[in-house]
């Protein structure tokens, strides 16, 4: 059996992916006035324009979304398939993975597909923070129970610690985490000038005007600018507790609150032939981990190292790579126990310069890496996002046709 050939049961395919511009999650943000329903069956309508697919043959829609309250909460996956117009055949099932809610929307599709399952599924997420911020669907630190208590007896942190407790066990410096966020912009501003993003962008109608590009670009940024910027989570009594801390942290070296939707559509070659479809990409392997629940983010690393495993590539076999900007020092942290190439990560840029709504920034990254493998003519690719609680997704994709 070659390296990457799939081991068990059938493929699963990735026919398009879209997503919507990604807005500024505030008062301010051109997203705002959208409903979230409304924004989800956006991406949802493009894609099943986009495949032709009809959407009565669509089994299952696999919605991301973390924060299931307010307007997004009582199953936003099957409010936005009616509010597509698709046959109230067609159900929805909405998931929180956290930050890899859609990646692990996609797992699942993927799985049911490779089963024989299902034939068609649709995978979305949504994320509307201006309009649902974050931290309303949380429990407070005593509310978790006595077993979790003691377990873990000192509490978890915030993500924001947990990236400064990374930054000073990996040795990264505030200078290290300037530099890389500015490169985010700066790619993300040239792939975005050259039309590149353009392709999977569905322009948003909302409060009489048209939205069709991303918000959190920066073109000026500068490690100059940045450099100048508070630190953002800085504690002093965590100090005693992790005394590695240097306080680097800011909002400039971190994803920004965003507002945005993303979906695709996975299919197994059955469908393909019987509905005349054209895949992009092809699932090779799939892998979920839990991991340090302190350190948090760090689960991108055993996520990697397992999908590589499983498909029996290493990182030398991949292209290119999209690993989620949670934080500068998780990507920096990720990139230094693998030996890869920097050109070959997150290429186009990432959440520090698009954001991060994050039941959907799964999408974005699905999207630019497909993209980037059929604008280098490469064969595989690897998607990680880390998440909340000490979790990690991987994929890897193959383009279609290799």
């Amino acid at each position: 059996m070659e390296a990457g050939e799939k081991m068990h049961g059938m493929d699963a395919y990735i026919v398009d992916v879209v997503r919507t511009p990604f807005g500024r999650g505030r008062e301010s943000g051109s997203l705002v006035a959208t409903h979230p329903v409304d924004l989800l069956s956006t991406v949802l309508i493009a894609l099943q324009q986009r495949t032709g697919i009809d959407p009565g043959f669509i089994e299952d829609t696999i919605v991301g979304c973390v924060q299931q309250v307010g307007e997004q909460a009582g199953n936003i996956a099957r409010h936005a398939v009616l509010a597509s117009g698709w046959p109230s055949s067609v159900p929805g099932v909405t998931l929180d993975r956290k930050c890899g809610s859609f990646q692990q929307a996609v797992h699942f599709a993927a799985a049911t597909v490779a089963s024989g399952q299902m034939d068609v599924i649709a995978v979305g997420g949504v994320e509307m923070m201006s309009r649902v911020p974050m931290k309303l669907n949380r429990m407070g630190r005593d509310e978790l129970g006595p077993r979790f208590h003691a377990v873990v007896p000192e509490g978890l942190v915030g993500q924001g610690i947990s990236a400064e407790i990374i930054a000073g066990r990996w040795n990264i410096d505030r200078l290290a985490m300037d530099e890389y966020a500015a490169t985010s912009h700066q790619q993300a501003a040239r792939y975005r000038d050259n039309g590149l993003l353009a392709r999977d962008i569905v322009p948003v109608t909302t409060d009489g005007s048209v939205v069709t590009t991303d918000e959190g670009i920066r073109d000026t940024t500068t490690v100059e600018i940045l450099s100048g910027l508070k630190v953002a989570y800085e504690r002093p009594e965590m100090l005693e507790r992790f005394p590695e801390i240097r306080w680097g942290v800011t909002a400039g070296n971190s994803s920004q609150i965003t507002d945005g939707a993303a979906a695709t559509l996975v299919v197994s070659e059955r469908a393909l032939q019987e509905y005349s479809l054209t895949p992009r990409a092809r699932i090779v392997a799939t892998s979920a981990v839990g991991d340090d629940p302190i350190l948090m983010l760090t689960g991108i690393i055993p996520a990697t190292e397992k999908v590589l495993r499983k498909a029996g590539l290493n990182a030398q076999d991949m292209d290119t790579f999209e690993v989620n900007e949670a934080f500068a020092s998780v990507v920096l942290a990720w990139e230094s126990e693998f030996d890869i190439d920097r050109s070959r990560v997150n290429p186009w840029g990432g959440a520090i310069a698009f954001g991060h709504p994050v039941g959907a920034s799964g999408g974005r990254l699905l999207a630019q890496l497909v993209g980037r493998l059929e604008e280098i003519s490469g064969r595989y690719g690897l998607w990680t996002m880390c998440e909340s609680g000490g979790m990690a997704n991987a994929t890897i994709i193959e383009r279609y046709p290799a």
